[in-house]
């Protein structure tokens, strides 16, 4: 049986919770494939909203198996956090989530050294959601790193070693800390093993073998690569399809159907190029209508038009087979809508994705109607407005790729399949 895939295909808060979500009665196992709590997906149903941070986002249907596997970077204080959220909900998800032994652990330390480096760039700072996301990557690929195997092996010992290595780096920087947060780590670790920890490559490859339908959930997106983003504006991961191979333990030819989600418009929350942002009234309007501030930082949102040139970037990049488009609803009352189809880079135009996005970058905008109607009560394709299935039409033909999954609303419901 294939592994299908969700990612994003922007910067990031495309809505992939909400989606994996949906997709779930689908699939019998859904994994977190990279990130770490620096990712907050968003669900909403029956009036409620959760955000999910490590957990994988089928948590709530109870007969689905979660995986968090290898590539996730784990911190047990906000794991222990979401799991309390979710027990007083009356959710008991020991009995549906699994842990990779081979996952890294977020220390304390971790989340001072991210806070200590990103204050020492000062104005050339990155935008960290100072999580401790970026060393812990680090420790992982310098071959220092703490696994969440290790809490059945000597522990406490490995966990002092690391730190002190940690409080030594520190000293390079003009930085002040404590170390309060070491106690909610060990409460952590506590709740941590009420879990049973796997395997998880050989799991995986079980139930792929006892026909299990198995779904993989990125987190961040595309665009925020290790390797392919807006470089060093990035995460420490590989976020796109190729990162679900190594971020689970299968082969590129275990991959099946690979969804790629994207906003009707584009946001990004902190530092870095983005061509098509809007500075004026118009991107106010969308931060507004969208409600685009971080599920994690808090932080508002950049936002402008739809980029064509960075989404058939992403769309090369990972292979994507169907296309969901999300926050449909949110251009409702917009009587123009642009979307760049290329470049003006030092006068030439191009379709290409370039190397250095801090060159001088004019979007080229093609301009279509708005359709001026409210969708968020709308549940059949068939009820969507002209000029809506115009700018579908539009993006299909562009993107050579089908739009499959339109969102017209927050809530689980509002997804309509075409």
């Amino acid at each position: 049986m294939k592994i299908d895939v969700l990612l994003g295909l922007q910067w990031g808060d495309e809505g992939k919770g909400k989606v994996v979500d949906v997709l779930t009665p689908r699939y019998d196992v859904i994994t977190r494939f990279q990130g770490g709590p620096n990712a907050g997906h968003t669900l909403e149903f029956n009036g409620l909203k959760h955000i999910l941070h490590n957990i994988p986002s089928g948590i709530f249907r109870e007969e689905t198996l979660n995986i968090i596997t290898n590539g996730v970077v784990l911190d047990p204080i906000v794991f222990q956090r979401e799991v309390e959220a979710l027990e007083k909900m009356g959710v008991d998800i020991t009995k549906n989530l699994v842990i990779s032994k081979k996952a890294h652990l977020i220390l304390p330390t971790h989340r001072i050294l991210d806070a200590a480096s990103e204050a020492a760039k000062g104005k050339s700072k990155i935008g960290s959601t100072l999580k401790g996301i970026g060393p812990t990557y680090m420790d992982k690929t310098g071959r220092n790193g703490l696994r969440v195997g290790d809490i059945e092996l000597d522990f406490e010992k490995k966990y002092n070693a690391l730190k002190e290595k940690h409080l030594h780096l520190l000293k390079i920087y003009d930085f002040s800390f404590t170390l309060e947060e070491e106690e909610k780590f060990y409460e952590g670790i506590r709740t941590m093993k009420r879990f049973r920890f796997v395997e998880s490559e050989f799991l995986i490859h079980e139930l792929r073998e006892t026909g299990q339908r198995i779904l993989a959930e990125g987190a961040q997106g595309t665009l925020l690569d290790i390797d392919f983003g807006s470089y060093p504006f990035v995460t420490s991961s590989n976020t796109i399809c190729a990162g679900a191979c190594t971020g689970m333990g299968v082969a590129p030819s275990a991959i099946g159907e690979v969804f790629g989600i994207f906003k009707a418009y584009c946001t990004r929350v902190g530092s870095g190029p983005f061509p098509t942002e809007l500075l004026d009234e118009q991107g106010d309007r969308l931060r507004d209508l969208g409600s685009e501030f971080g599920s994690t930082t808090g932080r508002p949102r950049r936002c402008g038009w739809l980029d064509l040139v960075a989404l058939k970037y992403s769309i090369m990049l990972n292979g994507v087979t169907q296309l969901i488009m999300t926050k449909t609803d949110v251009l409702d009352s917009f009587e123009t809508i642009k979307i760049a189809t290329a470049y003006k880079v030092n006068d030439e135009i191009t379709d290409q994705f370039p190397y250095a996005l801090d060159e001088k970058i004019e979007p080229v905008y093609t301009e279509l109607p708005g359709w001026k109607t409210d969708l968020t009560g709308i549940r059949e394709k068939v009820q969507f407005p002209d000029e809506l299935q115009a700018y579908i039409r539009f993006l299909e033909k562009e993107l050579k790729i089908p739009v499959k999954f339109v969102s017209v609303g927050p809530d689980r419901e509002q997804i309509i399949e075409i």
